[in-house]
């Protein structure tokens, strides 16, 4: 199944998604429920403008071998440096041809089959959080649960399910505090403190990941926090509009992280090209969320090989092109701002 077909077969079933040939959130702009963006829809399109601002820079005046992305966190080795990220609500946002339970055993059983983690989202009915762990325990805790910042309880009563499933990192969207239903919450959820954020970090009993830090305050409290990785991330657009693009802050957040906590970044990647830039600019690895849906929706498991495919391809190709062959050769000097 090639990625062009996934695309096809994935129009008509995603409701106020159009699956445009590239996914730049220009057509949804504002569409919520939809995969549109808050307000007027500015973060999610100028995540995606900002990472085509960056130009890459071609040096083929070096000994040509095979370029390797394999990728090493926390412990497990994947294929790439690259992660399916967490979605919610899929049959509201998008359609019922899936449901939260069915898409996330779908995407992590297929990104495990692939050399990939996937991230599970989280939601309401508490039965997402449950099927979402019981896939994850069945690709042998390859993938990674994202917990809402819930009262303490909420979060107590996931964490018991993050830790059955043996999953190799938990995460946290910090910055779902934004989300209507868990401002309307009794006992009341949301923005954590750094004390509060270091007791669950202490709590989860694997490597705890922050997503949702946007400024270099907010990584300093994730690392006071004890918290192993962050990802750089504004929820899409969907929380707050008029952000910056993650591309405009990554660099200044690696910097100040100074190798104390891994960096991962996500919003408006949507290719391999974009993922080398990334990685140029100091993140060691990138999330990429929207357009798993649509390779979800347009293939099941084939879709999602054929979109790990066409990424991981777009990488090596970028790789070789610019005269790195290994991650760890990928430099500053390789990218144009």
């Amino acid at each position: 199944m090639t990625y062009q077909e996934v695309l096809q077969q994935a129009r008509g079933h995603m409701g106020a998604c159009k699956v445009c040939p590239v996914c730049n959130g220009a057509a949804c702009r504002n569409t919520i429920p939809g995969p549109g963006a808050k307000g007027m829809g500015d973060t999610a399109m100028r995540n995606f403008d900002k990472w085509q601002q960056i130009r890459v820079n071609m040096d083929t005046l070096v000994p040509s071998r095979e370029a390797d992305t394999t990728f090493s966190l926390f412990g497990r080795t994947f294929a790439a440096p690259f992660f399916a990220g967490p979605v919610g609500a899929v049959s509201m946002h998008y359609s019922d041809l899936y449901n939260d339970l069915s898409y996330n055993s779908v995407l992590v059983s297929a990104c495990a089959e692939n050399g990939l983690a996937a991230f599970t989202g989280d939601g309401l009915d508490s039965q997402v959080m449950v099927a979402a762990t019981k896939a994850i325990g069945e690709a042998g805790g390859v993938g990674v649960p994202t917990v809402k910042p819930w009262n303490l309880g909420t979060i107590q009563e996931k964490m018991a399910l993050v830790k059955e499933s043996g999953a190799f990192a938990v995460a946290m969207d910090i910055d779902a505090a934004g989300l209507p239903f868990l401002k309307n919450m009794q006992p009341p959820a949301g923005g954590k403190s750094v004390e509060e954020l270091a007791a669950i970090v202490k709590a989860a009993g694997a490597p705890f990941i922050v997503k949702g830090i946007m400024t270099v305050k907010g990584a300093q409290k994730a690392m006071a926090a004890g918290a192993s990785a962050i990802v750089v991330s504004n929820h899409g657009g969907r929380v707050l509009d008029q952000c910056p693009a993650t591309a405009e802050v990554l660099e200044e957040i690696v910097k100040a992280v100074n190798g104390h906590m891994k960096v991962l970044v996500d919003g408006g990647i949507r290719s391999g090209v974009d993922v080398f830039k990334a990685l140029a600019l100091g993140a060691d690895g990138v999330l990429i969320a929207r357009p798993f849906v649509a390779a979800v929706y347009g293939g099941g498991k084939d879709g999602v090989k054929a979109y790990i495919q066409k990424i991981q391809s777009e990488l090596s190709d970028t790789m070789a092109m610019c005269g790195a062959f290994s991650l760890s050769e990928i430099t500053r000097d390789m990218v144009r701002v």
